[in-house]
């Protein structure tokens, strides 16, 4: 009876032994804080602080007056950044989804050992009782080793229960884990859709706001552009049988003895031109200083002309087919009939080298200054003194050389360099050119009317000379032009009716100068010139190239105002 209370005794007290064991093992698992390998963490939070900050940049963007390109494309790689983490996580979220199932089912197995290890457990230590092993052995030999198989065993039950119950910790731990990086990962998704709608939209603003200013700016810029071109010189001058007369207002002489005191002029070398091959109007010095045309014509083309046979007809536009020699080139008749003859000469062998080549490839000649000016009248009755010259020298062209010719140069022709008596520059280059001696009167003039004639438009304006105010104008004009914004520089153009357009009045173009070092009135000016180009410009302090200050004051400077050459800028400006 004894032995029996004893045995229950015991086996209540393994019972409770078992339960607070699995107790005390789950217990010390907590409070030795079991971690899992925890992927994510740091992602996750570093995620979070992306998408702070690029909804905090995303603010910063709905504020802002106008979207900047560049940095919708910076949060935008930024958002794309962020998109790849987010696959990554969500790869790694699935893969250890299915970890976690494969480990699940396989639990399902370890939990019904678990089950017989108790089990087993609970049955080996009532039978492990001490009592029962003394009473049940024969003798102490077999005491001693029933004892040590049955405690290892109990070891072996021990240690595969607290290896399961660890396990079914850890894969619940990871379970809840892993749904709060489920909700976590649906919430970011949440967060980069919605930056990703946001930027898309923001990026189409811009793209439409960029390219409506694009749009207008090129609107301005094309308008600029005429402006140029039509200050610029895009045509060759065409003297005709008329010799024109100077302007008083636009020379030197009208500055200086008509113009205000502290007013400036600018005044170009040259006119429309393109500054290639011979000058009309220094072929006429030259041969006033005794050179016959075959001279004349080796000083602007380096050859002497050469016989060949250009009898029969040449095609010109309009036309049709007519006789080359005693037809078309009658029809030219550039010179004036009272110039020298040997200019004359020198002009009726450069036109036919021109046209020769047309009629050897059997092209069509066009007749305006696109190529020569023919005149179908003047071809019908053309002053003697050019026929005499287009006889005198038929048959005659310079080979292997496209003969351009142009009114005036303005006394330097790259080919060549000066063309002046003693062939140098300095600063009385003018006085000693042969288009000075031959009687041009744009060899050094201030242009102020549309076209040649003195009597074309001349946009409300009577004169060519500029106060100190519209001076500082051009200045500041030229200031924006290099150094402000494509916007900035779209509204420059002349303040006048004749231009249009939308034009800075004097006092906003300041404004908008006055970060580049804009002046509010000229006083002073100083000018650097070099072999055929004007180098710097200096006034009241500010430093222009010669090409930016000519590109400004042809944008810029009132009515009609300009500096007429294509493709180079050689100027002066004077002060009185």
């Amino acid at each position: 009876m004894f032995a029996r209370k004893l045995v229950r005794s015991f086996k209540f007290i393994v019972r409770r032994k078992l339960f607070f064991l699995l107790i005390i093992f789950i217990s010390l698992l907590l409070a030795t804080n079991y971690q899992l390998p925890t992927v994510f963490a740091d992602e996750i939070e570093d995620l979070q602080k992306q998408i702070d900050e690029l909804n905090e940049a995303r603010q910063l963007s709905v504020k802002a007056t106008k979207p900047l390109e560049g940095q919708l494309e910076s949060l935008k790689r930024q958002l794309a950044q962020i998109q790849a983490s987010l696959n990554n996580l969500s790869t790694n979220i699935k893969a250890k989804q299915k970890d976690l199932d494969v480990r699940e089912d396989k639990l399902a197995l370890q939990q019904a050992l678990l089950e017989q290890r108790v089990k087993a457990y609970y049955i080996r230590s009532y039978l492990a009782d001490p009592l029962l092993v003394i009473f049940s052995s024969i003798g102490a030999g077999d005491l001693f080793r029933d004892l040590s198989y049955r405690q290892s065993v109990t070891r072996e039950d021990r240690s595969i229960i607290s290896s399961i119950t660890a396990e079914v910790v850890d894969l619940l731990t990871q379970k809840t884990k892993l749904e709060k990086d489920k909700v976590k990962l649906a919430s970011f998704q949440g967060e980069v859709d919605k930056n990703a709608n946001f930027l898309g939209g923001e990026i189409k603003k811009a793209k439409d706001y960029q390219a409506d200013l694009t749009g207008k700016i090129a609107e301005l810029s094309q308008k600029q552009q005429e402006i140029l071109a039509a200050r610029s010189g895009q045509f060759i001058a065409s003297i005709g049988d008329s010799e024109l007369a100077d302007d008083y207002n636009a020379s030197i002489k009208g500055f200086r003895e008509a113009a205000p005191a502290g007013s400036f002029a600018v005044f170009s070398f040259g006119a429309h031109t393109h500054r290639k091959g011979m000058s009309q109007y220094g072929a006429r010095g030259r041969a006033s200083s005794g050179q016959d045309y075959k001279a004349i014509l080796k000083a602007y083309y380096g050859k002497e002309p050469v016989s060949k046979d250009t009898g029969g007809d040449i095609n010109v536009s309009g036309y049709g087919s007519m006789n080359f020699e005693e037809k078309y080139l009658y029809g030219i008749a550039e010179m004036p009939s009272s110039w020298h003859p040997e200019a004359l000469k020198a002009q009726a062998v450069a036109a036919r080298t021109y046209a020769y080549r047309y009629k050897l490839n059997g092209q069509a000649i066009c007749t305006t200054e696109a190529c020569q000016v023919f005149s179908r009248s003047k071809a019908d009755d053309s002053p003697q003194s050019w026929k005499d010259a287009v006889n005198a020298t038929r048959g005659q062209v310079i080979e292997d050389v496209v003969t351009f010719y142009a009114s005036t140069h303005g006394v330097f022709i790259p080919a060549i360099g000066w063309d002046t008596t003693d062939g140098g520059g300095g600063g009385n280059f003018v006085d000693k050119s042969f288009e000075k001696s031959g009687g041009s009167p744009w060899v050094y003039k201030a242009w102020y009317t549309q076209g040649y004639s003195v009597n074309s438009d001349k946009c409300g304006r009577s004169n060519p000379w500029l106060n100190g105010t519209e001076m500082a104008d051009i200045v500041n004009a030229a200031l924006v032009l290099i150094k402000g914004s494509s916007e900035e520089a779209s509204r420059i153009t002349p303040i006048s009716s004749c231009w249009g357009g939308n034009p800075y009045s004097m006092d906003e173009l300041k404004n908008v100068a006055g970060k580049y070092g804009g002046i509010s009135s000229a006083s002073s000016v100083s000018v650097v010139q070099g072999n055929g180009s004007t180098n710097q410009v200096t006034i009241d302090g500010v430093s222009l190239q010669g090409a930016d200050f000519k590109k400004a004051f042809n944008l810029r400077a009132p009515g009609r105002m300009s500096i007429p050459q294509s493709g180079f800028a050689f100027f002066n400006i004077e002060k009185k």
